[in-house]
């Protein structure tokens, strides 16, 4: 037994064992490739544990946990700790897995608050749970992704946001020229396990694999101290949750496509596109019965609508038409979140170097425009650079504070000394000299651009 459990260890030796990089994703959202041939029988799954338990499937998921990093769960171990563990602990975590004993812990409650208002609860499991739903994801997903509807994009390899909202697009410029925007009320949290278990089932026969997915739904939340159960929902913050997630809507998409609807669905969020707002009145009510009645899903009457396209947003993007053809632009939900977070990160009353702000605006505006550039209306970017630019300007003429200070700064840049001193010694608030000439002058966007580059450097160094 000593030779045989020394043997499983270095055969799970992550540390010194190279099989080269995981595959990337090319989606965002998704955290498994996708799969290179399609099974014979997707439907009944058979000993899929043995096949979440191999050593290649074992080592993609070991990195693809530490590639997405994430916080502890209520063990306290991060990350950077799984792999010691695993070196140490993964044969008696095996046997429990390949006999169906294994039992994930309660996951840990987070709050995090939406954009819209209010807050999203998040359930983060251990890292070592994380890890084996990730192993599952991996295999289940290779198996089950390609039988999903060419209509749903969430959290699926090679499809993203911006192909559902380019998919959405094609349809208005067909005609279908009103939307359903259905909104499910607070899905993560209601669905049906019973229901979910029997779709599973459906697709697979291990009943190892049915008994830990099972343990997963069921394996509570710890929220001040206190683990509760958890009767319903898929906690968001695991690496399987979105794939049952759609497993669960599924049936709602095969319904769509049955009846022959343009619709589009990424995660919870469905747009359906009709010709009248009569037809999209009746079937939103058609399906806010089925889905309660087949699937215990509740539809957000305050949240869903029947509308133009240009009046409701779509994953943070709207539409507007140039003659008769629509065009992409930016939500105005989307606007005012994106100038509160800017005004979050520029704070003007609270301590910091400037560079270490830059630092954190540059990153937030990085992954904000890679997602809203694709927008079809670039002025908007372009009145967003320069408000972002007149909101630092801004923050560098408050911490200047003195007129003696101001007047320093200003000719230390180059203003002429007329101009520096009407500007520094005005009246005017902080905002409105902000935009005049001395101050841009001053902070031009060469000055800016100066400092990103050595927030660059300064990252590199580190």
């Amino acid at each position: 037994m000593g030779r045989s459990r020394q043997k499983k260890q270095q055969w799970l030796s992550f540390m010194h064992e190279d099989r080269g990089e995981a595959p990337v994703a090319s989606n965002e959202g998704s955290e498994c490739p996708l799969a290179g041939t399609r099974p014979e029988n997707p439907a009944r799954l058979e000993r899929v544990m043995e096949k979440v338990c191999s050593h290649g499937n074992l080592v993609t998921a070991l990195k693809r946990v530490q590639q997405n990093k994430g916080g502890p769960g209520i063990d306290g171990m991060s990350v950077t700790g799984l792999q010691v563990f695993l070196n140490k602990q993964w044969p008696t975590i095996e046997e429990q897995l390949l006999t169906g004993k294994f039992k994930p812990s309660p996951v840990k409650r987070v709050e995090i608050p939406k954009p819209g208002g209010g807050v999203r609860k998040l359930g983060i499991p251990t890292v070592l749970d994380r890890f084996i739903q990730q192993a599952v994801l991996q295999v289940l997903q290779s198996a089950w992704d390609w039988t999903f509807s060419d209509n749903s994009f969430g959290f699926r390899p090679g499809r993203s946001a911006k192909d559902a909202v380019v998919l959405a697009q094609e349809y208005i410029a067909e005609g279908y020229d009103w939307v359903v925007d259905m909104d499910l009320e607070k899905f993560f949290d209601r669905v049906n396990h019973d229901i979910l278990m029997s779709k599973v089932e459906k697709r697979v026969a291990d009943k190892r694999l049915l008994r830990l997915i099972r343990a997963f739904l069921n394996a509570g939340v710890m929220e001040s101290g206190l683990v509760g159960p958890t009767d319903e929902g898929t906690p968001q913050g695991g690496p399987l949750s979105p794939l049952l997630s759609n497993l669960m809507l599924d049936e709602l998409d095969k319904t769509l496509e049955q009846r022959g609807h343009r619709f589009v669905r990424y995660a919870d969020d469905c747009n359906i596109y009709v010709r009248s707002e009569r037809a999209g009145r009746r079937i939103l009510a058609n399906l806010t019965v089925l889905l309660r009645r087949r699937l215990k899903l509740t539809v957000n009457e305050s949240k869903s609508a029947v509308a133009r396209p240009g009046d409701r947003k779509f994953l943070g993007i709207s539409f507007y038409m140039k003659g008769s053809v629509p065009k992409r632009c930016i939500a105005p939900q989307a606007l005012i979140r994106f100038k509160k977070r800017v005004r979050e990160l520029t704070p003007r009353r609270i301590g910091g170097a400037l560079q270490t702000i830059v630092d954190n605006l540059s990153q937030y505006l990085q992954g904000w425009r890679g997602y809203f550039e694709f927008a079809e209306t670039p002025w908007t970017l372009a009145s967003l650079d320069k408000w972002v630019r007149r909101r630092l300007r801004a923050l560098i003429w408050f911490r200047w504070k003195t007129t003696k200070n101001r007047l320093k700064e200003l000719l230390k840049r180059g203003v002429k000394p007329e101009w520096a001193k009407k500007t520094a010694g005005s009246s005017k608030g902080v905002w409105h000299l902000s935009a005049c000439q001395p101050v841009q002058a001053a902070l031009n966007n060469a000055y800016f651009a100066h400092v990103l580059r050595l927030v660059q450097l300064a990252s590199r160094k580190r």
